[in-house]
Formats: C-alpha cells, sequence, structure tokens
C-alpha cells in the first residue's frame, strides 16, 4: 500500500507506556507520528496525557528499534528472514525438551507483556505448549505480594481491590507515587487529577513514604516511615482497631471469618512496641487508626514501596485487613472490585477451589512457587547449577532482567555461558536481549491494536476501550500476535501451520466449556456455528470478539441484543463507560469457604518473623535504600527516548543534607554504595526529600553494557540499582525480591 507523506490525519490510540491507559489522538504524516495528544472523548481518560504519552511518536520512530530478526551466525547476530528465524526455534528447542524434559526450558515474561493484546493472549499457550513449570515473570520484582495475599484473603489471586477514588472521603496511601508513576495496581487516567478532587470534596489524603514525593507533597498527612516498616506500621493500626473497639466490617461481616484470631494475632504490635522500629511515633499511629475509622468513607491502598519489601506479604494483606475491620472493603468509596468486560460472567456466589501456595519449587534453593511463578531472583541459579532440570533454553518475552532483577551481572554470565539456546521478543537489543540466539521484534504502538485485558481489571471505574493500529503494517514487521501464535507452533512441533490455528484451537476450547455450561447463555447451541460468528480482521480480534460476548456485559450471541461485541466496540471509538464500581461480594469469593478468610494459614505462620522485626532498631548512622520512579520513565523501557531524558529524570543518589554532611558527601560529586550484591558509583543529589537515614536511587538504568543498540540510553547510562543486591533477600511467602529497605554502606569517591 503507497502512501502521501504529505497527507496528514489522526487516528485513536490507547497509551501503552504506563497503567493509567490514557486515550491518544495521534497526529500521523504519510506512516510516521508526529504527535500526540490527549483523547478529550476517550470515556476513561477524558483528555489527561502525560510526558510519556506526549513522546510517543518518538519511541514509534526510535531508529535503534529492530525491524526485523536477528539470528546468531558464527557468534554473531545478524538480520534474518522471519522464516529463517523460525526455523531456527523450531529446530532447537523441541529436540532440546525432547533430550532434556520440558523444565529445560525457561520462560520469562516481562512487564510490556500487559501492555500489550499479544502479550495477554499467547504466553499461555506457549507455556501449555512447553508444559514448563520454569515461568518467571516481572511480578516478583513488582505486585506479587498482592497477587499472593488476594489469593489468600478472597481465594483469586486477581481478585485485587482498587480504591474507589472518586468517592473516597479519605485515602491512606503506602509506598505509592502515582503522581510521578500515574498510579499502578489502580488504573486511573489523571490520577493527580482524582486526588485533588478529593481533597476539593472535603476528604483527606495521607501518604506514607520515607520520601516527600510529588504526591507525599500533596497531602494533608505526610508519614515519613522507616523503609520495609510498613507491615509493623499496619499491625498497630490494626492492633489499635480492636483496643479501641472502632471494628465495623458493615455489610460484609456475614461474608467474613478470622476477625477474633486477627485480633489476636495484632495484640502484641501495639503502637509502642512499633514505634521504634517503624520510627513513627505511637500517637502518630493510634491517630491514622482513629482517622481511618472516624471517615465516611475510606480506602487504604499500598504499592510498591510496601510490597518489595522483606515482609511485602504481611503488608498487602494487612492493607485489606484495614479495609474489611472498618468496614471499607466491597462498599462504593472504599476498596472495590472492578468488574472487566472481558472477565468471565458473575456466576451465583459459592466456594471455589481456593488458592495454595508451593506446589511446587525451584530445583536448586527450592523456593516455593506463587501463582504457578518462581522468583526471578532465582533466574540464574537455575541456569548454572548442574544436575537434572537445569534450565538450558529460555525464552524471553518483552523482559530486560540483566536490569531489573537482583545480581544482573550473575545473570548476565549465566545466559552468556550457561545457555544451550535463547529466544528473546523484543524491539530493542538490550542488556538481556543481546544474548539471545534468535530476536524476534513486535511492530512499534502505531502499527498494533491495543485493548487493556489486564489493567481493566484493576481500573477505577467500569469501561471498555479498544483501538485497531493507527498505521498500516510495514512490510518487513510482523504483527506480535502473530509472531507469538508462530512461536507456539515452533516449540510444540507443529511449525509451518498458519498462525491462525492457535487462536481457532483456543476458541474452540472455549466455545466447548461454554456451551456444555448450563448457566452460559450460549449452553446447548453448536460450538462451529457460534465460531463462525465471530468477527474480527485477526485471530486476537476474534479471540476478543469472543471474551466481549460471553462476558459480564456481553451480548451472548444474541441472548442480549444491547451487550458487547467487537462490532459494537469498535463502532465507539472513545470506548464505552460502563459506570462506577459496585460491591461484588459474595460473587467474587473463590476461597474453599466460600468467606473472607481474614488469617489464613500461611499468614499466621509467617506472623513470627514479624514479631522479631520489632527488635531489629537501626543506629542513628545506618542506611537503607529505598528506589525511586521518574514521571518521564518505565522501568528500561524509556531511556532510548532523547525526549524523555533529563530534567529530574536522572540516575542520582539522593541523600538528606544531615547524612550528606555526616558522611562528608558534596553534591554532585561521586559517591561509593555498597550493599550485599556489590558496589556501585554514583553521583549524589543532596535533598531534603528523603527522610535521614534514607538513600535513593531510580531503577531501570546501567546501559553500559557492550553489544546493544539503544545509542541514546548508553549516552547517559547511570547505574544499575540491583547490581546493590545477591538475590538472597525475598519475602518468603511471595518469592519478591526486596528491592527497597535493604541496608547500604555510601561513602565519598575519595
Amino acid at each position: 500500500m503507497s502512501h502521501d507523506p504529505s497527507s496528514s490525519r489522526t487516528a485513536l490510540r490507547i497509551c501503552p507506556l504506563c497503567e493509567a491507559t490514557c486515550g491518544l489522538t495521534l497526529t500521523i504524516e504519510g506512516t510516521r507520528v508526529t504527535g500526540a495528544r490527549g483523547d478529550r472523548e476517550d470515556v476513561f481518560s477524558k483528555g489527561f496525557i502525560c510526558p510519556k504519552g506526549a513522546s510517543i511518536g518518538g519511541l514509534d520512530a526510535d531508529p535503534d528499534r529492530l525491524r526485523t530478526p536477528l539470528v546468531r551466525k558464527n557468534g554473531v547476530l545478524a538480520e534474518a528472514s522471519w522464516s529463517e528465524a523460525f526455523d531456527v526455534i523450531a529446530h532447537a528447542l523441541p529436540a532440546l525438551v525432547r533430550d532434556h524434559g520440558p523444565q529445560a526450558v525457561g520462560v520469562v515474561l516481562g512487564n510490556p507483556n500487559v501492555h500489550t493484546v499479544a502479550g495477554a493472549l499467547y504466553p499461555p499457550a506457549l507455556l501449555a505448549a512447553l508444559r514448563t513449570r520454569a515461568l518467571f515473570t516481572a511480578s516478583t520484582l513488582d505486585q506479587m505480594p498482592k497477587h499472593v495475599s488476594s489469593g489468600l484473603l478472597f481465594g483469586d489471586p486477581n481478585a485485587i481491590p482498587v480504591p474507589d477514588l472518586d468517592r473516597t472521603d479519605h485515602l491512606l496511601m503506602l509506598g505509592a507515587n502515582p503522581l510521578e508513576s500515574n498510579g499502578s495496581l489502580c488504573t486511573a487516567p489523571d490520577f493527580p487529577g482524582k486526588l485533588k478532587a478529593l481533597r476539593r470534596r472535603g476528604g483527606s489524603l495521607t501518604v506514607i513514604d520515607p520520601r516527600r514525593t510529588r504526591t507525599a507533597r500533596l497531602a494533608d498527612r505526610h508519614v515519613a516511615i522507616r523503609p520495609g516498616t510498613d507491615a509493623l506500621l499496619l499491625a498497630a493500626m490494626a492492633h489499635v482497631l480492636f483496643a479501641e473497639k472502632l471494628t465495623d466490617p458493615g455489610a460484609l461481616a456475614d461474608h467474613v471469618e478470622g476477625m477474633e484470631e486477627v485480633a489476636e494475632a495484632v495484640r502484641d504490635f501495639t503502637p509502642e512496641a512499633v514505634a521504634a522500629a517503624c520510627d513513627v511515633d505511637a500517637g502518630t499511629i493510634r491517630t491514622l487508626a482513629r482517622e481511618l475509622a472516624a471517615a465516611p468513607t475510606a480506602a487504604v491502598y499500598g504499592r510498591i514501596g510496601s510490597c518489595t519489601v522483606e515482609h511485602g506479604t504481611l503488608a498487602s494483606w494487612l492493607v485489606d485487613v484495614l479495609n474489611v475491620l472498618t468496614g471499607n472493603l466491597d462498599r462504593p468509596g472504599g476498596a472495590l472490585f472492578p468488574l472487566s468486560a472481558t472477565a468471565r460472567a458473575p456466576r451465583p456466589a459459592a466456594p471455589g477451589k481456593g488458592f495454595a501456595l508451593g506446589r511446587w519449587a525451584s530445583r536448586v534453593s527450592g523456593h516455593p512457587e506463587a501463582k504457578g511463578e518462581l522468583p526471578l531472583s532465582a533466574l540464574a541459579e537455575e541456569i548454572t547449577a548442574p544436575g537434572a532440570g537445569r534450565i538450558r533454553a529460555l525464552i524471553v518475552l518483552a523482559a530486560n532482567p540483566v536490569l531489573s532483577a537482583p545480581d544482573g551481572d550473575r545473570l548476565d554470565r549465566a545466559l552468556a555461558d550457561g545457555l544451550d539456546f535463547m529466544v528473546s521478543v523484543d524491539p530493542y537489543l538490550n542488556e538481556t536481549s543481546r544474548h539471545a540466539d534468535v530476536v524476534l521484534p513486535p511492530p512499534p504502538p502505531s502499527q498494533s491494536a491495543h485493548f487493556d485485558f489486564a489493567f481493566n481489571t484493576l481500573a477505577v471505574r467500569n469501561q471498555v476501550r479498544y483501538t485497531r493500529p493507527a498505521v498500516p503494517l510495514d512490510a518487513d514487521r510482523m504483527d506480535e500476535g502473530e509472531i507469538l501464535a508462530r512461536l507456539v507452533l515452533a516449540v510444540s512441533g507443529t511449525h509451518g501451520a498458519e498462525p491462525v490455528t492457535v487462536d481457532a484451537m483456543i476458541i474452540d476450547r472455549a466455545l466447548g466449556k461454554a456451551v456444555a455450561d448450563p448457566r452460559s447463555p450460549v449452553h446447548g447451541r453448536d460450538p462451529a456455528g457460534l465460531a463462525a460468528a465471530l468477527t474480527g480482521r485477526t485471530g486476537a480480534e476474534r479471540r476478543l470478539d469472543l471474551m466481549l460476548r460471553l462476558g459480564p456485559y456481553g451480548e451472548g450471541f444474541g441472548a442480549d441484543p444491547d451487550g458487547l461485541s467487537l462490532e459494537r466496540l469498535i463502532a465507539h471509538p472513545h470506548g464505552i463507560d460502563l459506570g462506577p464500581l459496585a460491591s461484588r461480594v459474595p460473587e467474587v469469593l473463590t476461597t474453599r469457604s466460600g468467606r473472607v478468610e481474614l488469617f489464613p494459614a500461611p499468614i499466621a505462620a509467617d506472623l513470627p518473623r514479624l514479631r522479631r522485626a520489632l527488635d531489629g532498631r537501626t543506629g542513628p548512622e545506618a542506611l537503607v535504600l529505598v528506589g525511586r520512579r521518574h514521571l518521564r520513565s518505565n522501568n528500561s523501557w524509556l531511556h532510548n527516548v532523547a525526549a524523555l531524558r533529563g530534567g529530574s529524570n536522572v540516575c542520582t543518589l539522593q541523600v538528606h543534607p544531615e547524612d550528606a554532611a555526616r558522611l562528608g558527601l558534596t553534591d554532585g560529586e561521586p559517591a561509593t554504595v555498597t550493599a550485599d550484591g556489590g558496589e556501585l558509583t554514583v553521583p549524589v543529589e543532596v535533598t531534603d526529600s528523603v527522610r535521614t537515614g534514607v538513600v535513593s536511587l531510580p531503577h531501570g538504568w546501567g546501559h553500559h553494557r557492550p553489544g546493544t543498540r539503544m545509542s541514546v540510553a548508553a549516552e547517559q547510562p547511570g547505574v544499575n540499582v540491583n547490581q546493590l543486591l545477591d538475590g538472597s533477600r525475598l519475602d518468603p511467602l511471595s518469592g519478591t525480591a526486596v528491592l527497597n529497605g535493604f541496608p547500604v554502606t555510601v561513602k565519598p569517591l575519595r
């Protein structure tokens, strides 16, 4: 197809660069994105945009993005055809599985997978084809504690309640900085605007964070807690609620068990007992609990700063314990469970299978699985330690664990020397993909469709939006859905079949279950006829159509003519508003009891470890490190976009003035930072935005390794904060790396 380069038009695109999922209006000249602004008619974001979204054209046209596959020949990655690349994969991986078994192949899923249609739809088919349990994802560097606590409390690790930002009267926020991150596990375009609206309507915002972040500056109350002690603070707040008879679960009372056990479990965590460890005085802790109980509606919300710590799962559990005790779980203005358009249609409330941890364990260190995943921190040893079941091949989908996981140097060596074969699906030759034998590059955002399968399950308002590619696919590129479908075929021994057969198989299986289910709107109907009725240009679109039709708002293949389908969604290019969040208990519960199990056994077993932390007081000169996020960055993704570099988006070690004076550190001069995993040299930034005893270094940096093709990032590489860790510090329940609140030593570089 030819294009007139002088022509200019606009097209809609949902931004894929963070969890806010804002609607964009792109300006396109020929096939190039030349501008981006917020879509004012978007039913969810209503025109909001951040610097990342505004710079999407620069990301889209980045000359360092790979256009064609790379295949390693004689030790060097060289451009190859798509057919050659898949031929190599089909020759190598099935043979390796035959010789060494399915566990010899590991799969790593990175954060970007939840930002693409293909990343949501195809990895389950890939894992099923491989039959491997060696799955590692970015979750164990981020939100896995919340999945585990939700699984234990509600029976479903993906049933994560989110704060009802538009209606709450009081928001208590821990370890979150949505004015920089745009929100996380709480999908909310214009999070800053929603917090300001909370203040305008007379509500209150409390932020608990060791840094005086942009979000903390907006708060009515900022509590500068010692990093890593969130669970102690929350346990003390729960103690106050019980001791002062401030508990009232309200309408949830008949659906909760274990409250008396929780009361006994937190009896020793008095405000006085935790005050020294948290460095928060007992009076403030009591005030926090009383304010939470007194608010007409309230929500407690914790994020990465309370997850990636030693007691991340306990902190995540206690967040929802407080929401339950104050009657704010599952009520408007509190914390509610969203209902996505592609979720399973609601069923009558009934006990379920529940959630189990540790169904298998990692080969070397015996780390228990969580949600079917092993800790990403354990990947290197699973490659290098000899013995049966050693990972010999790796498939890496949109992940850069050399930068994102602890001890990247060790993993870097493992990828270089310990693997027989590696495939990477990535648009860049980065610190991880440079080790691959085959690199398969997906197209840029403008040439990709977008639907938020994951983030609609976390959205603060129920809505549904879909955007088709804004620009036709270039002749030398392959759609990401086709890439992953062909990868499934290559590893399953059906290489050469049409990629749509993967989607057809999944559709047939789903329809077979639906027609056999008496509660389904298509019960008893012909699955072949239903499959023929699906619309869509691609297999992925047909699967989306199926999910919409059978989902909670769906038209059910004619059962509800006003319901959702792909065709109806495409007819509403700015999206369809499905209304505010609503109470969903008990239907959302799939625990074995059919109730909220407030004091599950794994939590009870981990509480003694938290009690021991009461004595873990540090001296006044001890330092701990926390990460930080920049508004114009997203992990290691965006450092190659020139428009997003500079300003506050720099790799510096933030140090409080008192600590700087005590340690002899000078603003702008280099210092050495030492911890379990090694030593880094980094410029100092003296600022009172961090509390005393705390230093802060951003994550996602360290672009200095040879063999990458990220020229802009390499100009200002920064340092990899995760190299300070050796991978030994984990939250035992979730396998999540302790990336925040770990001890460091800082000295001026002499």
